[in-house]
């Protein structure tokens, strides 16, 4: 069965085709990041438009990357929610028009569920139950995975979601939109040994997380440098990248070993955005290491928004006959209220 995937939740514009027999054969994505780039962050109106202009050209371009026709196509999967209200419009016009045209299957997707399932597209891949590592811009989760539709929030961010801090913070010390993935470069470069900031509720009694007051905390190391040295420099500015980074990377990590114990699991798979982190995947993998659990994550470029993640949840889907399709969207959507498989 071929499956076109699309995915317009929010920046991105991302088109795949996901064959159950031979895998993703096809997979084209546009990034919106150079057009954002002007106002600091992303602008609803001007992504909506810009997805217009995309998901018509990329859908040609998955087709001939993939030497199929439209004929071939046996469903069609979108993004159906969370995200952007006119963002999601685009994708699932596009998706229900095309199905109702060749009259095949279109199945909803939530957004989340495609990231949770991602890993399943990288050999080796985990098989159910693990526990799993939802980190990005708009989403700092734990949950534990049981099976397709079957997922228990164990423990969320109680305020900003890791990324979005990175984006923050990186705002904070002068660094261009979007400044989390420079933020990781340079923290990189920087001495671990030079500032220390706090963990927030790494030793709780639960497996929430809070990174807003580690902004703060940063902001406030700034203006001290800067009262002391009257400007920031380029290495102290590496440094004190490198103190956010070390912090956000305990918590989760500390978090994801606590979850495992508790919930007697030996496998974790980590999905987002900042799942792509080095330093994360090296603290993760040590720890995995020194303590007998394995760590899965997607292929890199599929760790942020992509339409192959959505093709492979709309495959599953399918799979477990859970195809309610129809025109639909969903800014907001509860990942617990999907039907189990």
């Amino acid at each position: 069965m071929l499956v076109l995937g699309i995915e317009s939740s929010c920046d991105e514009t991302g088109v795949a085709l996901y064959d159950t027999e031979r895998g993703l054969i096809a997979d084209q994505l546009h990034s919106q990041m150079a057009m954002h780039a002007e106002y600091g962050g992303v602008v609803p109106e001007l992504a909506s438009r810009d997805h217009i202009r995309r998901v018509t050209p990329l859908t040609r371009a998955c087709l001939a990357q993939a030497g199929k026709t439209l004929a071939d196509i046996d469903a069609i999967a979108y993004t159906a929610g969370p995200g952007l209200g006119g963002a999601l419009l685009v994708g699932a016009s596009f998706a229900n028009a095309l199905a109702s045209g060749l009259n095949i299957p279109v199945i909803d997707v939530h957004h989340l569920e495609g990231h949770l399932l991602s890993p399943l597209l990288a050999e080796p891949r985990p098989a159910f139950p693990f526990l799993a590592l939802l980190v990005s811009g708009g989403h700092t989760q734990i949950m534990a995975v049981h099976g397709v539709g079957r997922y228990e929030v164990l423990g969320e961010t109680l305020d900003d979601a890791a990324g979005e801090a990175f984006d923050k913070t990186a705002k904070l010390l002068g660094l261009p939109y979007p400044g989390g993935p420079l933020l990781s470069q340079l923290a990189e470069q920087g001495d671990p040994a030079r500032f220390s900031l706090p963990r927030p509720m790494l030793h709780s009694d639960n497996l929430d997380m809070s990174f807003s007051g580690l902004k703060t905390a940063v902001l406030m190391l700034k203006n001290q440098v800067e009262a002391e040295l009257g400007q920031i420099d380029e290495q102290t500015r590496k440094d004190i990248c490198r103190a956010f980074q070390d912090a956000i990377v305990d918590v989760l990590c500390g978090k994801c070993v606590k979850a495992l114990k508790q919930h007697r699991l030996q496998k974790l798979v980590v999905a987002g955005g900042v799942g792509a982190n080095k330093q994360l995947r090296a603290a993760l993998n040590a720890a995995g290491s020194k303590r007998g659990f394995a760590v899965y994550y997607p292929p890199l470029p599929l760790c942020t928004d992509n339409g192959a993640m959505i093709a492979f949840a709309g495959a599953m889907r399918l799979q477990y006959a859970h195809a309610a399709g129809g025109f639909t969207v969903k800014p907001r959507w509860d990942l617990g209220s999907l039907p189990a498989a």
